[in-house]
């Protein structure tokens, strides 16, 4: 074999949180695995930083709870809202019988840090920086590896199984042919930090006006606000003066004060347009889409992460033995998309239901936001914000670690 060439039982592409999973289960599980990440770090600001008991549940059992939440991190134990002029708590995480009982909100360059730290201690891994791919190898109707930029030139990498695990905008989902389906989203969201102080309210906090919706994140010094807008409408706004831009912060978090004023301009502001999609078909031979790749989530909820990395522990669960055999077949590709698919057309399906009938018609100014009849409930009957908590962070069909620690994977 060449210099610029490598073998392995499976190439992951794509070191986000699917596919840093996906790459430590495998290499503990001792296969031999090579995971490409086209950045020389991880990084990137306004990324999904919500770690969910879910997720959590997996770091126990996998033995990695203690030191994970080591990590710098803010706990939130409650979903709070504002409609109009009235204050709802819409999900009470201390419901839940997870071991952690709030969502974690950590930066996600922390989080795949710490991955990585837990996949090097595993001989079977390697975790390629500044390495993009760019094609797929294929022979005889089947794919059979990709070819990548790394750092020292092209790179061709050899693999009995590749994973797709490069996010929404996949290239690999590209180069395979395989189509999306496009679900639609009516919105998308301007990011910005704004500073937090004391006094300040301590939840996840989301205010719902008519036209207007503003979301704000405890990040301790800040908060990281989601200023939701109509799909497509980024550039109308955006020419419009900043100071008209703070205005409309301040008309839905007058609190907010002339903490307004930090946005100097439009370079403090950060556009996500949100994709809400799926793979009819995830496979094809030698090939397997999971997370984003797979299925890009609304940021409603802010399930994608997690979603993404019940996907790795799924396919890890289903595909470790076959990759380690050398005899990884169809059946075994579509078995994970049937495991994963349901929970998350079910997870979309919600997110549909609040786009159309909630979030559409406010950014529409359709109709002032009144307390739906299921949130007045769950102020009358606090037990009932367990329900949202739980779909929210335990999901649809959680899964669970079943792959065994091989012997020579440390």
């Amino acid at each position: 074999m060449s210099a610029n060439a490598l073998a392995a039982q499976c190439c992951v592409v794509g070191g986000g949180p699917a596919g840093m999973m996906m790459g430590y289960l495998l290499a503990r599980a001792g296969v031999d695995v090579v995971v490409l990440e086209k950045h020389a770090d991880f990084l990137r600001d306004f990324r999904g930083d919500t770690i969910h008991p879910s997720t959590m549940e997996l770091m126990r059992e996998l033995g990695l709870l203690d030191a994970f939440l080591r990590l710098p991190h803010r706990k939130v134990e409650r979903l709070v809202g504002e409609i109009g002029n009235v204050r709802v708590t819409m999900a009470e995480f201390t419901r839940l019988t997870t071991a952690c009982k709030f969502i974690a909100f950590m930066p996600q360059w922390d989080f795949l840090d710490f991955m990585a730290h837990c996949g090097r201690r595993c001989r079977s891994f390697r975790l390629m920086m500044k390495t993009e791919a760019t094609d797929l190898i294929e022979e005889d109707g089947r794919v059979a590896g990709v070819r990548a930029n790394a750092e020292t030139g092209a790179v061709e990498i050899r693999a009995n199984l590749v994973i797709g695990a490069d996010g929404r905008h996949s290239k690999i989902r590209e180069r395979a042919g395989l189509k999306v389906e496009d679900l639609g989203a009516p919105m998308d969201v301007l990011w910005m930090r704004l500073s937090r102080r004391e006094g300040d309210y301590a939840e996840a906090f989301g205010h719902f006006e008519t036209g207007g919706i503003l979301i704000m994140i405890d990040r301790g010094d800040y908060w990281q606000c989601a200023y939701v807008i109509q799909k497509g409408s980024a550039e109308g706004v955006m020419r419009r003066d900043i100071a008209d831009f703070r205005r409309t912060i301040l008309g839905l978090s007058p609190w907010l004060g002339e903490r307004v004023n930090e946005l100097k301009s439009w370079d403090d502001v950060k556009l996500l347009t949100v994709a809400l999609d799926r793979l009819p078909q995830w496979y094809r031979p030698g090939l397997l889409c999971i997370g984003d790749a797979a299925h890009a989530m609304s940021p409603i909820g802010g399930v994608g992460i997690n979603l993404a990395i019940q996907d790795a522990v799924a396919a890890a669960n289903i595909l470790a033995e076959p990759l380690r055999a050398g005899a990884v077949t169809l059946d075994h590709l579509a078995r994970v998309q049937k495991r994963r698919e349901w929970p998350t057309r079910a997870t979309q399906w919600f997110q549909r239901t609040i786009q159309n009938r909630v979030i559409g018609p406010v950014l529409a100014g359709a109709t002032q936001p009144k307390v739906p009849l299921p949130v007045k409930l769950m102020d009358w009957f606090p037990a009932l914000r367990g329900i949202p908590a739980r779909f929210i962070g335990i999901g649809v069909r959680p899964e669970h670690v079943q792959t065994k620690e091989a012997a020579e994977a440390q």
